[in-house]
């Protein structure tokens, strides 16, 4: 019985002095089970004290606790359950409790890149060339970059603007490197720069080539959504997906430092400008005399503004009330150029307000790298609000947009023809209904159809028949390779 005794401690002291294994290797607390239970999307916080300070991760059963010391959640969770291998969400290093050691080993590189995943110079300079699939580690294979992002209840009206954002290459790229954005000063107490990191950590994870799942959960990311803009964007409740993204784009743009004299990388790629000429027009009751003596004074006579955009606003013609000899509603259908020419500085429109009526007409005098195009859906009257059906009838490519520029910076732009690489359709009522995205992935220059979870590649004609609701365009340079990425913001 003694020399047995003796041979297993031998035995335990010749695995513990094993390379690779830390201090004091110990098998029973090595071993790590299906990774398949790893899930790093979720917020960073103790299951039992709901504490953020000092979380790790059990990589036997993943979930989180705090501290490692003698009476910690973490130390008690491994004496109960017998779970030995811990993860410091933080500072990414291995621990095995209750020993308390740290264990060094590569074979674990694998969890820490799933859980910060890093990407050099040349991978995000390479990365609208890449065509290969990935393999999860459940089996499935898919292409970093267009992976599902889960619906936790109602957030598809953000997950479909943050899939559309990150096909933007050189948003994508900024965001990728941590380092563009990590010494921005932010003043003390600001919530703001959250959204920042959470968006920048939420492009890594889409693009991650060695995911363990083949989606991604966006629960960080919308915590800080439903913190910065108090409330306003929920999880739990449908919103406006054009709502969404002129927040999201301006409070990234004012996090990132920027102003409206400073630029940050919103700017840059999406920002353009226009001649905004507005003439107020006189009281409908008045006679005709009258109206012209109005329309000779100062008040009334046309004044131009130079304003800015980060999208364009188009307008659909009013959708029919009666149906047809089939009695069957019709479908109006629309083509692109037809709701464009309210940029082209003839067309004009009335506005009204409260009091007064004004006649506008606009003209581009700068096209931004990438072109946000709101095609306006949704009507709201005294009673509810109404949902226009029309199709817009767009090509994919080729789209120029340079009779909408005024004359004189008509030279100044070489490039000024646009192709689509991102397209939000809304089906269904509103207010309810679901919100799915086509994305152009430029690897292989295969369409994709993202829906929550799901994800179909689909024929480029298909796109044209759905009710597009919000588009990105690409403008076309000499090269392939697109705008150059900003340093710094």
């Amino acid at each position: 019985v003694m020399a047995a005794l003796k041979r297993e401690r031998e035995e335990a002291e010749a695995e513990e002095e094993s390379p690779g294994t830390g201090s004091r290797g110990s098998v029973r607390g090595r071993r790590v089970r299906e990774r398949s239970v790893l899930d790093f999307d979720f917020e960073k916080l103790c299951s039992v004290s709901l504490s953020h300070i000092n979380v790790y991760a059990c990589l036997v059963c993943g979930k989180y606790f705090q501290g490692r010391g003698l009476k910690s959640f973490a130390n008690i969770h491994s004496v109960q359950v017998g779970h030995h291998v811990f993860l410091n969400l933080h500072t990414l290093k291995f621990y095995c409790l209750p020993d308390n050691y740290e264990i060094i080993d590569s074979s674990l590189e694998d969890i820490t890149y799933v859980l910060k995943p890093t990407f050099t110079k040349l991978h995000i300079a390479n990365l609208d060339k890449q065509s290969r699939l990935s393999r999860a580690y459940d089996g499935t294979t898919y292409l970093p970059g267009i992976v599902g992002l889960n619906n936790i209840k109602a957030n598809d009206y953000a997950n479909v603007v943050l899939q559309a954002l990150s096909n933007v290459p050189p948003l994508r790229n900024y965001f990728l490197e941590e380092e563009n954005y990590r010494e921005i000063k932010r003043p003390p107490g600001d919530i703001m720069f959250l959204l920042v990191q959470r968006f920048g950590e939420l492009m890594r994870k889409l693009r991650n080539p060695r995911n363990f799942k083949a989606h991604v959960s966006p629960h960080e990311m919308l915590q800080a959504v439903v913190l910065c803009s108090k409330k306003r964007f929920q999880i739990t409740k449908q919103g406006d997906a054009v709502d969404f993204l002129s927040w999201f784009l301006n409070a990234l743009h004012m996090a990132l430092g920027g102003s409206k004299k400073k630029k940050t990388i919103i700017n840059g790629v999406f920002q353009g400008s226009m001649r905004i000429f507005s003439k107020k027009l006189p009281p409908p009751d008045l006679t005709p005399e009258e109206k012209e003596q109005l329309l000779e004074t100062e008040e009334f006579k046309e004044t131009m503004t130079e304003s800015t955009f980060l999208y364009l606003t188009l307008d659909l013609p009013t959708a029919p009330l009666y149906k047809d000899e089939k009695e069957q509603l019709i479908i109006p259908q629309v083509p692109l150029f037809n709701i464009l020419a309210k940029f082209n500085g003839i067309t004009e429109k009335e506005y009204k307000t409260y009091k007064e009526n004004f006649l506008k007409r606009f003209q581009l005098t700068k096209l931004p790298p990438y072109l946000i195009f709101y095609i306006k859906r949704f009507t709201k009257n005294n009673f509810f609000v109404e949902k226009n059906p029309t199709i817009v009838n767009f090509p994919i490519t080729n789209v120029d947009l340079r009779e909408y520029l005024s004359e004189e910076v008509q030279a100044a732009h070489k490039h000024t023809t646009y192709d689509l690489i991102a397209n939000v359709v809304h089906d269904g009522k509103p207010g309810e209904g679901a919100y799915r995205v086509h994305v152009l992935h430029h690897g292989t220059g295969k369409w994709y159809e993202l829906q929550d979870l799901q994800v179909i590649d689909i024929l480029p004609q298909m796109i044209t028949l759905s009710e597009a609701y919000i588009q990105i365009w690409k403008r076309r340079e000499d090269s392939d390779e697109g705008q150059p990425r900003e340093k710094g913001a």
